[in-house]
């Protein structure tokens, strides 16, 4: 069908009204975007891109993301009229208090919005996470006479978005694994935030990207006819490689003031708005849509529902043919784990002394095996990690059916990209690096965590027990400030069936991330508690792994490597001494009361935790009457033990504190 630009310019200058009109009322917002890329909205939405709007989860629609999050206007009024559940009320509602129309995109708040987007470069690797997802999908689901996966991600971002170091590190491995499926659109209108981009950058950015090894090209982002022959030529690119478009446009058109400069970019055009939409045509009634443009996307979406339809009659055909991948599928989509996964997962031997990131490795096997479109990776750092999925093979340009991801030395980027995969819905993504390096990737983890995606982070080298590598790979502080992000499972298993728990844990929450933080150093096997003791007490988030002889006079609490030492205090400290395992502080939260007051009774205040790592968050368990040791400083280069010895984590120093408090 040929583009008619009569009714799109039209739907692009009401639009850019829209847009005025929401960031007015709201006294907020960002006008550059959503007025500077109107005319490129209106060819996506209203004649480029196959969705279908009544089903916003359709397994083969295109993906569009908004990396330029802060200019969500562009999104909501283009889902607006292309007819998703997004009336007019929720436009004028714009960033007010429980609208549908936050400041920036969230994914379960907006039908229509793929993820949660805003700061900057996430967008970018989301969509990179997209398009291997969508190709693990195509390989594993498309048959040689059947194709039901063969959507296109497309991605609209900002120089905001590709400065950031996240979204380089990204796109660099999305070229690489040449995702022909990907079609990243740069709106280059030459501003950033405070000045000019010429004062922060002088790159050829599309060179950039070609180096990445995408196909690159340029167009007038304003003209229609130009935009739409270039996104179809990369849509139907035969390539194999990424593409990059450079769509130049004039920030903030419509609003002379401003057009073409920094203060385009926020709201400084509002009070220009009531001038511009006349000059422009529109009618003084705000918030208007005419209805020929209302009528043009009736007619569209009666077009997509055509294209829908004829998708559903395949797909119906093929789930006949297919039954067995039918099933997966459903199962992936579902995110349905064996209800007796546990119980798939062998019982370690009592007297190995293993670390848990090895007792993770063998965890993990069986898992994968049970949950064939579990997908794992790590950034450069299988051989330390151990998470490789094995006989899983390697996700590349040669083979799409591989279930590990080799992401390089790009710990933002694969997080973002694991939160990619994650928002598909299709696959259950995990990866690992060390747990010191989460620092590179909070930002991707509390975005998943903000839209609850169910991300796996494999974490290890969990403590001062590194040891060699010293205090810039010993990460004291981490755990703590892991925990204090709302909706992150945060879980440090204390030897094998621990780790057991753990896992089955973090593939069981469907509803938010779950971060696994695994030691380096080997850890016994803490016989004091059953097998399933530890796992079920792991998947609660707390348990009591030694209950105490005669009248209770002490709690001694610990996570992760420093239980055995509790244990071992409990020993020499006689009667009356309980200890608590708590690997995980938010699944314990979350237990009810009940079980919490069994576990911890609050009528005992005498109280010491160990672990190492900062204690400031302990006060929470052990309260004003009781103790926690840990390490407040920085650690130190010599082996993991010594290192420990050296900052009091050791039974003889938990013995000591204790004896202050009995």
């Amino acid at each position: 069908m040929a583009l008619d630009t009569q009714i799109l310019s039209k739907a692009a200058l009401e639009a850019r009204g829209l847009a005025m009109d929401a960031v007015q009322a709201a006294s907020s917002g960002h006008l550059g975007l959503p007025l500077g890329a109107a005319e490129m909205g209106a060819v996506l939405f209203g004649h480029a891109l196959r969705f279908y709007p009544d089903d916003p989860v359709w397994l083969n629609r295109d993906r569009f993301v908004l990396s330029a999050g802060h200019g969500s206007m562009f999104l909501y009024a283009w889902l607006h009229l292309s007819g998703y559940d997004l009336p007019l009320s929720e436009i004028k509602n714009f960033r007010q208090l429980h609208s549908k129309t936050p400041g920036h995109p969230e994914v379960h708040e907006t039908p229509g919005v793929e993820c949660t987007t805003g700061p900057l470069g996430q967008g970018v690797g989301n969509a990179v996470g997209m398009a291997i997802a969508a190709k693990m999908a195509e390989a594993r689901f498309n048959r040689p006479d059947q194709t039901i996966f063969n959507h296109k991600i497309v991605c609209l971002a900002g120089d905001g978005d590709l400065q950031e170091g996240v979204a380089a590190e990204a796109a660099a491995l999305g070229g690489h694994l040449r995702l022909d499926n990907l079609i990243l659109i740069y709106d280059s209108n030459d501003v950033t935030l405070d000045a000019m981009a010429a004062v922060t950058q002088s790159e050829d950015t599309a060179k950039r990207f070609e180096a990445y090894g995408f196909e690159v090209q340029h167009v007038d982002g304003n003209n229609m006819e130009e935009f739409l022959t270039v996104f179809e030529r990369a849509r139907n690119s035969t390539s194999g490689r990424a593409q990059f478009i450079v769509a130049k446009t004039i920030i903030g058109k419509g609003i002379p003031e401003v057009a073409g400069t920094n203060k385009a970019h926020g709201e400084a055009g509002v009070k220009y708005v009531d001038a511009a939409r006349k000059a422009l045509g529109l009618p003084d009634e705000k918030f208007y849509v005419s209805n020929d443009v209302r009528e043009y996307f009736q007619r569209r979406k009666a077009e997509l529902k055509q294209a829908y339809d004829d998708w559903q009659e395949k797909f119906t055909a093929w789930k006949k043919a297919n039954p067995e991948l039918a099933k997966l599928l459903h199962q992936g989509v579902s995110r349905e784990v064996p209800a007796d996964l546990l119980s798939q997962i062998p019982v370690s031997k009592p007297e190995e002394k293993v670390a848990t990131r090895k007792a993770g490795s063998d965890v993990l096997q069986p898992i994968a095996k049970a949950l064939p479109l579990l997908i794992s990776g790590s950034a450069d750092l299988h051989g330390s990690t151990l998470n490789y999925i094995k006989d899983g093979g390697d996700f590349s340009a040669k083979d799409r059916s591989g279930r590990n991801i080799h992401f390089g030395i790009r710990e933002h980027g694969m997080c973002a990209i694991l939160n990619g995969i994650g928002y598909h819905g299709t696959f259950r993504p995990s990866g690992a690096t060390f747990l010191v390096f989460a620092d590179y990737c909070r930002a991707s983890i509390r975005l998943a965590a903000l839209s609850g995606t169910p991300v796996i982070y494999i974490f290890t080298h969990d403590s001062v027990g590194v040891g060699e590598d010293g205090p810039t790979h010993e990460p004291v502080e981490t755990v703590s400030s892991l925990r204090l992000i709302p909706h992150l499972d945060v879980i440090r298993p204390a030897d094998p069936e621990e780790t057991a728990g753990a896992f089955v844990a973090a593939v069981q929450r469907i509803d938010g991330p779950t971060l696994l933080a695994l030691s380096r150093q080997a850890l016994p096997n803490l016989s004091e508690a059953s097998s399933d003791q530890r796992r079920q007490g792991t998947l609660r988030g707390g348990y009591v792994i030694r209950k105490e002889q005669g009248d209770l006079k002490l709690i001694l609490l610990a996570t992760g490597s420093e239980v055995q030492h509790a244990l071992n205090a409990a020993k020499q400290l006689g009667d009356g001494i309980r200890v608590v395992s708590l690997p995980s502080w938010e699944r314990f939260e979350r237990q009810d009361e009940a079980y919490r007051n069994e576990v911890l009774p609050p009528s005992c205040r005498k109280r010491v935790s160990i672990e190492a790592g900062v204690t400031e968050l302990w006060s929470r368990y052990v309260g004003l009457e009781g103790k926690a040791i840990g390490i407040d400083r920085f650690g130190l280069s010599a082996p993991g033990g010594t290192v420990m010895k050296e900052l009091g984590i050791t039974p003889e120093h938990v013995v000591e504190v204790a004896k202050t408090l009995l």
